[in-house]
């Protein structure tokens, strides 16, 4: 069976650190399948937030998430921190993948690996928009 292959971007735009809380933990006693895109998540909200932006709010448009894929590559148990970089990549017209690392502090092993499409939406006409100018300006600058 094909495993899917998640390319690291060459620049990291934000790092965060997450520990696990007992609801990321399933019946195997390591963290669940489900709980990989809350934390993918949870390092969206922070980064954005590192920008002054929201979910609903980039420069007047939303953004939601069109795709998801997730490389699970160690274990990883209650308590335990994962230090999170993010980058993108596959930069298009109305968005961009988001791609996350996470590697545990405890044992310095990359546990996960995650990449997230993301496509702007107008809240108000209900449809995916293009990225706004200001906000591509203001990532090509970082990057």
């Amino acid at each position: 069976m094909a495993r899917i292959q998640l390319d690291l971007p060459q620049s990291i735009l934000f790092r965060t650190e997450l520990q696990l809380a007992i609801a990321d933990i399933n019946y195997g006693g390591h963290m669940g399948n489900d709980a990989a895109l809350r934390l993918a998540h949870e390092v969206r909200l922070r980064w954005l937030k590192s920008l002054d932006y929201t979910e609903l709010n980039i420069e007047g448009f939303g953004i939601i998430v069109s795709d998801a894929a997730v490389m699970y590559m160690a274990e990883v148990f209650h308590g335990d921190v994962l230090h999170f970089e993010l980058g993108l990549a596959d930069h298009n017209k109305y968005g961009f993948d988001i791609v996350y690392s996470a590697r545990s502090t405890r044992t310095q092993q990359e546990a996960l690996r995650i990449k997230t499409g993301v496509v702007f939406f107008d809240y108000q006409q209900r449809k995916v928009s293009p990225a706004p100018a200001a906000f591509t300006a203001r990532l090509a600058a970082t990057q």
